[in-house]
């Protein structure tokens, strides 16, 4: 049953908690009743988190060996399509941003004259079902089929990796292009990426928040609101496990059913459709993201609709309403129902409490008890260390532009 998840958490095979020798052979310790402040934390202890939370991003955050994977796959996908449909495939999303989980999809699209998409959708998916029957074919292909929903998708799995190829998504290629510049913006090596995968690992293995198509937050919702800290409060985030203390903290006591939350502050729901953001906790002051930077990223990475669609579409409220950066009539929290907005709202609390909890311990069992707060994380993953490889989304920005122009001729 979908609801408020109990906050509580069950012991760790009985271990001993140090510090006071006590044995909690059932349950640690009640949580306190709210979220210490990050400023009360001292530095010793953020010192000691942040040195573990660096191992813990180490060990899932994307490696040469995974990159060359994915880069094989979507290199070959590419070729097959290009060579028999005749249409260019780019990849998108978080594999080319290199915030992916060991879990991660491969997100491409297609590019096509829009008038023969249909059609195109059609030869791609009879590509791909040749290719999962070819026995001489370089990599394993299998579970081709085809999603008809608003948004058209063929999916199949290549080397045991998920792909999904949507047709002339040009707004994943937007974001990624939007979400590049923000993290040059940051700096401070990636801290804007490495929270970001941080984050990402505590929604999906730890709370289970993270998927749109399962009613759940969408990676770009979620990246959206990892950015509202960061803009929010990045004079005082260097290092990711203070991004996700704050992350946790601030949404844990956002008022969801009053509010939509927004680059330019907290909008109340009553002022829809009209967009008024009010004055935010630092009153404007010390913000990461200048006007002009959103504007002209507004400018740049927008994309005009298609067909029938208008800008003028009134943004709609959902249970958890988070507005999308480029395209204010966007609610990037649409996928979530009811049941899961109190299963996202319950999570942040837990975990803003027991984050908490741990950062206000003794420095000696800050380590221990971090490891167990991502127990389902490493578990997940083996001991690894990544570098960085860019430059995959060098020259987007002219290919959005140029078939931006193809939709209207």
């Amino acid at each position: 049953m979908m609801g408020d998840l109990k906050v509580c958490s069950a012991g760790h095979n009985g271990a001993v908690l140090c510090g006071e020798d006590r044995l909690y052979s059932s349950s640690p310790p009640p949580l306190p009743a709210s979220n210490p402040d990050p400023c009360s934390i001292g530095s010793e202890s953020w010192a000691s988190a942040e040195r573990t939370t660096q191992e813990i991003v180490c060990r899932i955050q994307p490696t040469l060996a995974t990159d060359h994977k994915r880069k094989e796959v979507i290199e070959y996908v590419q070729r097959l399509i290009k060579n028999r449909v005749k249409c260019e495939v780019f990849p998108y999303g978080s594999v080319p941003l290199k915030t992916y989980l060991l879990d991660g999809d491969i997100d491409l699209t297609a590019l096509s004259c829009p008038s023969i998409e249909d059609a195109w959708v059609s030869d791609v998916h009879a590509v791909l079902r040749e290719e999962e029957h070819n026995e001489a074919a370089r990599f394993e292909v299998k579970d081709v089929h085809c999603i008809d929903a608003e948004v058209k998708l063929v999916k199949c799995i290549v080397q045991n990796v998920v792909v999904n190829i949507s047709f002339n998504q040009l707004g994943g290629l937007c974001t990624l292009c939007f979400l590049e510049q923000v993290d040059r913006l940051v700096g401070k090596d990636h801290l804007f990426k490495r929270s970001i995968i941080l984050i990402k690992a505590w929604c999906y293995y730890e709370s289970r928040i993270l998927g749109a198509h399962h009613g759940l937050l969408s990676t770009y919702a979620l990246e959206t609101l990892v950015l509202y800290i960061f803009h929010q409060f990045h004079s005082s985030l260097n290092a990711p496990l203070a991004v996700l203390y704050r992350f946790l903290d601030y949404f844990s006591r956002f008022d969801w059913e009053s509010y939509c939350i927004s680059l330019s502050g907290p909008v109340c729901k009553s002022s829809l459709p009209d967009i008024v953001a009010e004055v935010q906790e630092n009153g404007g002051d010390d913000l990461l993201l200048s006007e002009e930077f959103l504007r002209n990223c507004a400018e740049m990475f927008s994309v005009s609709p298609k067909g029938s669609e208008t800008n003028s579409r009134a943004f709609t409220q959902k249970h958890l309403s988070i507005i999308d950066p480029l395209k204010e009539n966007n609610n990037l929290g649409r996928s979530v129902n009811r049941g899961n907005f109190y299963r996202i709202r319950s999570a942040f609390r837990y975990g803003a409490r027991k984050l908490g909890w741990i950062l206000m311990l003794p420095g000696e069992r800050i380590a221990n008890e971090l490891n167990k707060f991502f127990s389902n994380t490493l578990d997940r993953h083996q001991s690894n260390c990544w570098t960085d490889i860019g430059g995959i989304t060098k020259g987007l920005v002219p290919l959005v532009k140029d078939h931006a122009l193809l939709e209207h001729q």
